[in-house]
């Protein structure tokens, strides 16, 4: 198969020109590792026309998965369908390339290139007046009256489009001339621009108060056609814009300085982050209508096992169950602050728990299973795997987007009747069903707790023994600290992790129980929560009995035997002594639902008859 490069384009935009959709080769691919950008990565392109070649081309991260998947390399072919060009150090024009179609992948390069020459044509065009590239391209989006970057009035006032068709109309409503630089063209090497964006979320005011003094900031997602950044406004700047800004408008932002994202703290898939300075100024655009909203980068639930904890996420599931609201003493700040859970289904066949906080929490209606879309979540390893919203999240119920439809199409016909496999411990606020059925036969002949990491699993048991002896312990009386203390016989006990001496403890428990279900039996280990529940007496009774009547302290013991409940257990391989075994620990205790419980097993039923 031959290909017919577009010979001069490379030139042509060396020059400042706009050619529509060239026709190029890469003749090289190289990876930058961005400094500080938490692990982010670019990729350098080398290109070819056949006659000229370009060394200073970028592809934006958005399209990195064509070099990850392989589809991008040496000597394909491609078709640019959407670029920029920025002017940097040296009036070197960089080629970001934002939207890329292969061709193909012929064995050799094409032709004999050369490096172009910038200086060919002498009429480069003065970069604009906002300090960003003055050329974008959109394919066929380009009109006849609007090249070489010259600013034309636009009649209505309202703003510009961003690719081409018009520029910043130069009237009072608008901030400077020219057009506005796309979002994937800003990068700290420029000192003047204007970004048309649609904010997408907004979080609140937060302040801060430490060492080097106090202050408030609030930050906000920004969105346009070429990508998304974050931006955030502090102390003066917080509050002249707070009240200004509001989500789900376009606004121009202009002069706010740069510097390299941390991905620790957001999803946002951009290198940079935005900070307002005494200089910004946000102008309202009413012409909004070719400005996307909010972007999705979603996260299958079966790949969260695999990402690391304190990952900021975009998630999208079907609510299958949800809990009432709760309300927790933050240890932070000594504040009650109100929690619901959820718990939430994919195509994947897996469930995780989803914490919403706050007003979140408190307004948040699952009836009718509806589809959530979350931006900016924050994965936990708390209990397995977990997920909670942040002060930046952003949850959408039941959204316009395809995702949604073919989740809500799935849930419908397959995913409502389905058992999902859940990948966090506990069924939630109280709603939610347990997953991941085993009996402990099976626990034993799949090699559950046999990998790196821990395996979860739920079955129905009976309590046939436990281990009375060393049970409880007398613990550091302290909130916050479970650990044991040292009695120094003179009416004081002392925690080597707090450093301090008290002159009373409390009881904690660490109950050893042996589990049965029809295929065998396992010992367990049962902490605090779980062997109040067992026991049915809470730890400190538990101590009094212990200290001053042994007989009513075994009878609870004995009375506790032969009981069944729906167990949550945690599986991973134990090395003591050169010795391995599997080591399960219970995470969860629940009465048994009959109801719910017979409802398992006939599906059960019918899932074996289908067969």
């Amino acid at each position: 198969m031959s290909f017919n490069l577009h010979e001069g384009s490379i030139q042509e935009i060396a020059n400042g020109g706009s050619p529509k959709s060239p026709v190029l080769q890469v003749l090289g691919i190289k990876k930058i590792q961005s400094a500080g950008a938490q692990g982010s990565e670019r990729y350098r392109l080398l290109l070819s026309d056949g006659k000229h070649t370009q060394s200073s081309a970028m592809l934006a991260t958005q399209q990195n998965h064509l070099v990850n998947s392989g589809q991008l390399q040496n000597n394909c072919v491609i078709r640019l369908e959407k670029y920029i060009c920025n002017t940097i150090q040296d009036n070197r024009r960089v080629l970001i390339m934002l939207e890329v179609q292969v061709l193909g992948n012929p064995p050799n390069k094409i032709g004999n290139p050369t490096p172009v020459n910038l200086a060919a044509g002498g009429n480069a065009p003065a970069p604009a007046q906002n300090g960003g590239a003055a050329h974008t391209v959109n394919g066929g989006m380009n009109r006849p009256g609007n090249q070489g970057g010259a600013a034309r009035p636009n009649q209505g006032g309202s703003g510009a489009s961003f690719y081409g068709r018009s520029n910043v109309a130069a009237s009072p409503g608008t901030p400077g001339r020219g057009k506005p630089t796309p979002i994937a063209g800003l990068n700290p090497y420029q000192n003047r621009w204007t970004i048309r964006a649609r904010v997408t979320n907004k979080g609140t005011i937060r302040t801060w108060n430490n060492a080097r003094g106090e202050g408030k900031l609030f930050s906000m997602d920004l969105v346009d056609e070429s990508g998304e950044i974050r931006a955030t406004a502090f102390n003066d700047q917080c509050d002249k814009f707070f009240d200004l800004i509001e989500i789900g408008k376009v606004y121009f932002f202009s002069k706010g300085s740069l510097k390299t994202a941390n991905k620790k703290f957001t999803s946002i898939q951009n290198d940079y982050e935005m900070s307002f300075s005494n200089d910004t100024t946000v102008v309202l655009c009413e012409d909004e209508a070719e400005i996307p909203t909010i972007q999705y980068n979603f996260v299958p639930i079966e790949k969260l096992e695999d990402m690391e904890p304190n990952t900021v996420i975009d998630l999208i599931g079907v609510c299958k169950s949800y809990g009432e609201v709760t309300t927790i003493v933050t240890r932070a700040t000594s504040k009650e602050l109100n929690k619901r859970e959820l718990q939430i289904v994919d195509m994947s066949g897996k469930q995780v728990n989803f914490t919403l906080w706050g007003a979140e929490a408190d307004k948040f209606d699952g009836s009718g299973s509806p589809v959530l879309a979350v931006k900016g979540a924050r994965l936990s390893d708390f209990g397995g795997r977990s997920v909670g919203s942040t002060f930046s999240s952003t949850l959408m119920i039941n959204p316009d987007i395809p995702e949604a439809y073919q989740l809500r199409g799935w849930y419908d016909k397959v995913g409502c009747n389905a058992e999902a496999q859940s990948i966090s411990t506990g069924g939630g606020g109280g709603a939610g069903r347990p997953t991941n059925w085993k009996s402990f036969q099976q626990v034993k002949d799949e090699g559950l707790g046999m990998g790196e990491k821990p395996d979860y699993f739920t079955t129905k048991g009976t309590i046939v023994f436990m281990k009375k002896e060393n049970s409880m312990y007398q613990a550091c009386p302290t909130q916050e600290c479970n650990k044991k203390v040292v009695d120094l016989q003179n009416g004081f006990f002392s925690c080597e992790k707090c450093s301090k001496e008290f002159p009373n403890f409390k009881y904690r428990m660490i109950l050893n129980a042996n589990v049965a279900d029809y295929s065998g039996n396992q010992w367990a280990t049962c902490f605090q929560e779980s062997a109040e529940t067992i026991l049915g007496q809470n730890t400190e009774y538990l101590g009094n009995l212990k200290d001053q009547d042994d007989s009513a302290y075994d009878q609870v013991f004995t009375e506790a035997n032969f009981k069944s409940y729906i167990f949550t257990m945690r599986a991973k391989m134990d090395t003591y002594n050169d010795e391995s075994r599997i080591r399960c620990s219970c995470v969860g205790v629940q009465p048994v639902d009959f109801k719910e419980y017979s409802k398992k097993l006939i599906n059960d039923i019918r899932q074996m008859a289908a067969v």
